[in-house]
């Protein structure tokens, strides 16, 4: 017998698998809206090319293409960022600034084969354009630690870094640009060994040493102090704890950690970077941080700092909820159908059903079948309940 299945990566999503999605977008995009942000969509296809001229990391292989009638590259819609950028940039473009936006949709990306990672993610995210500077980064960590807190799980915390660390410590090595990118991609791997055969020939060099400790350099506020140690003082870290004093005082300091050796995507994001993790997640459940030559590449000059919440992976690590369970099933007379659904609309959702038999007998039977404990005769104007 052939069997249909869902396209690798995709996979279907029942009872409380979306309740528990719908949960997580309904107190994300409440929270957003209540913080002053307002929310945009994007189209699912963009034009491939839309990628290209924003300088997006995001390799093409992981990219969904369609070709469209005239023959041009289209990709489902890797990333939400870069399509609100050219929003912002373009449709409102005589708005002032600076502008808080927030999105409810789904990214596409086509994951390595059988690595069982998904190619259709949901995510609820922000982005606040036009705002540099400590006050607009001290906002989007605070909001990032508050969406957490919003969905319900119950340990979470936000872990912070900033690309420029690694940038000042890189410029004080005489490195081939080849080798730097490299020794990036172990750091942020946090590939320790490897690190250390990279660095090995630069060992007499001034920042080797905190180089080689950068992808260990994460925990909580001792972190900056080790830092500043190796580094021999950085204006970088001057900022980050003066950020980190500021969320303490509003009450954020048991939710803030730090991972200096986060340096994904260095090319693209351009200060203060963060990455929110929660209790049964396996891996980040929110990523973001400050890019601010994006929305330039579409012909307006704003800085700009946003992240965005992968849903399901928030929604997996809520506490196990009880489901609903059916009560009552209404059996109704043709007469009766407005009273049936004012009854219906009542209950608590899920706890009463209509009947669609014709028969009261059938009504029985299939409320037993169901496991409901009455049926709720409404005919000619009557009203009856049989307990079962």
């Amino acid at each position: 017998m052939y069997t249909i299945n869902t396209p690798e990566g995709t996979r279907d999503r029942l009872f409380a698998e979306c309740r528990e999605r719908r949960q997580v977008q309904r107190e994300l995009t409440a929270l957003f809206q209540r913080r002053g942000y307002a929310e945009v969509s994007t189209p699912e296809v963009e034009f491939y090319d839309l990628f290209l001229q924003s300088g997006n990391p995001m390799p093409q292989e992981s990219m969904l293409k369609i070709i469209d009638r005239s023959g041009k590259i289209m990709v489902m819609r890797p990333d939400c960022t870069t399509p609100i950028a050219r929003v912002a940039a373009t449709k409102l473009k005589t708005l002032p600034l600076p502008q808080r936006l927030f999105y409810d949709q789904t990214v596409f990306r086509s994951g390595q084969e059988h690595k069982g990672g998904s190619s259709e993610i949901a995510q609820c995210g922000v982005e606040l354009i036009g705002a540099a500077g400590w006050r607009a980064d001290l906002e989007m960590v605070a909001l990032a630690v508050d969406a957490l807190g919003a969905c319900g799980v119950q340990d979470y915390h936000v872990e912070l870094g900033h690309v420029g660390f690694f940038r000042d410590l890189a410029s004080r090595v005489d490195m081939p640009a080849a080798v730097i990118e490299q020794m990036r991609l172990l750091i942020e791997g946090k590939n320790f060994a490897a690190l250390n055969d990279l660095l090995e020939p630069y060992a007499g060099q001034g920042a080797c040493k905190a180089l080689r400790r950068l992808s260990r350099l994460f925990g909580g506020a001792e972190v900056l102090d080790e830092a500043e140690e190796l580094a021999g003082g950085s204006a970088v870290l001057v900022y980050l704890r003066q950020l980190y004093n500021a969320l303490c005082k509003a009450g954020y300091g048991d939710h803030i950690r730090f991972d200096l050796g986060m340096v994904h995507q260095i090319d693209y994001y351009t200060g203060v970077v963060f990455r929110g993790y929660v209790e049964g997640a396996g891996d980040a459940v929110l990523s973001g941080g400050r890019y601010d030559n994006l929305v330039e590449a579409f012909g307006r000059a704003a800085p700009a700092t946003g992240f965005a919440v992968d849903v399901d992976a928030v929604a997996g690590c809520l506490p196990e909820a009880t489901a609903a369970r059916l009560e009552t099933l209404i059996h109704y007379g043709t007469d009766d159908l407005g009273r049936a659904l004012a009854a219906v609309d009542a209950a608590a959702p899920g706890t009463v059903e209509l009947s669609p038999q014709g028969e009261v007998e059938e009504t029985m039977a299939l409320a037993k079948e169901k496991g409901a404990k009455a049926v709720l005769v409404l005919e000619n104007g009557t009203e009856r309940r049989v307990e079962l």
